[in-house]
């Protein structure tokens, strides 16, 4: 664990900040990349950056303060930090569904504004969001948030003592989440050189992340509350309904007819 990257004079620049604007970058670069073979011209998906980095920013702190209310910003917390502390993503502090709905929201306006085909340019950011996904994990992991429960195993990894876990064995569940995203992204890549509709990619990611996220999420161990009976965390609420509209779309999204390509 190892918050701060280095500085820029007095300025701290943080692993987290660092490697989610990476995990971006690369992303969109990839993304772009593929968008050829969806007959979208590179720079559409370039400029779409701006917006889809905004939406999934202000997704993500909604859904993280929303999250963690109860823990760092209601009373009696509150009051003895700044009301600017629910806008300091830099320190960590972000909701990755709650950036998925926000990108999401904040793309459709994006093709809706340039006219563009939407199931095509979703198919193209699609595995790239996976892609993506993969540093802002490990950028977790150097924060020190969005840790694993106790455990005994041998993979187990150790924070430091001041940290919240005492410096206890706990599941690495950053990594683990990491590589599944790795793994993710190798799937929807091979599948979308394969694919049979547009539309296919994108809804095949929400069911492969709504699987693999729910997986690790029962690992997790920095929720300050859980739902039905202490079982559930936030994004495991949230899962069922990303699976069900992934599995919707790949049962309504139209097929080509006879004779024509998708």
């Amino acid at each position: 664990m190892q918050k701060i990257a280095f500085h820029l004079g007095s300025l701290p620049i943080h692993w987290y900040g660092l490697l989610l604007a990476s995990g971006f970058l690369v992303g969109l670069w990839t993304a772009s990349r593929r968008a050829k073979r969806d007959q979208l011209a590179p720079d559409q998906v370039i400029d779409s950056g701006t917006w889809l980095i905004l939406g999934a920013i202000v997704g993500a702190r909604a859904l993280y303060v929303v999250s963690y209310w109860d823990r760092l910003f209601q009373e009696p917390l509150f009051p003895q930090a700044p009301w600017t502390e629910i806008f300091m993503v830099q320190r960590g502090g972000l909701v990755f569904y709650g950036g998925l709905i926000g990108a999401t929201a904040a793309g459709m306006i994006y093709v809706w504004k340039n006219n563009l085909p939407r199931w095509k340019f979703a198919d193209a950011l699609a595995p790239s969001i996976a892609l993506g996904y993969v540093p802002g994990r490990i950028g977790c992991l150097m924060n020190g948030c969005c840790y694993g429960r106790e455990t005994s195993l041998p993979w187990a990894i150790h924070f430091p003592k001041d940290h919240e876990t005492h410096g206890v064995g706990v599941h690495p569940t950053q990594i683990c989440d990491s590589l599944l995203n790795l793994g993710l992204y190798a799937v929807l890549a091979w599948l979308h050189r394969r694919k049979q509709f547009d539309g296919q990619i994108f809804a095949s990611y929400l069911v492969g992340y709504a699987l693999t996220r729910s997986a690790v999420e029962a690992f997790r161990g920095d929720y300050p509350v859980r739902y039905l009976g202490g079982t559930l965390t936030p994004a495991q609420l949230v899962s069922p309904a990303i699976l069900l509209a992934g599995l919707i779309l790949i049962w309504k999204l139209p097929r080509p007819g006879p004779g024509r390509s998708s």
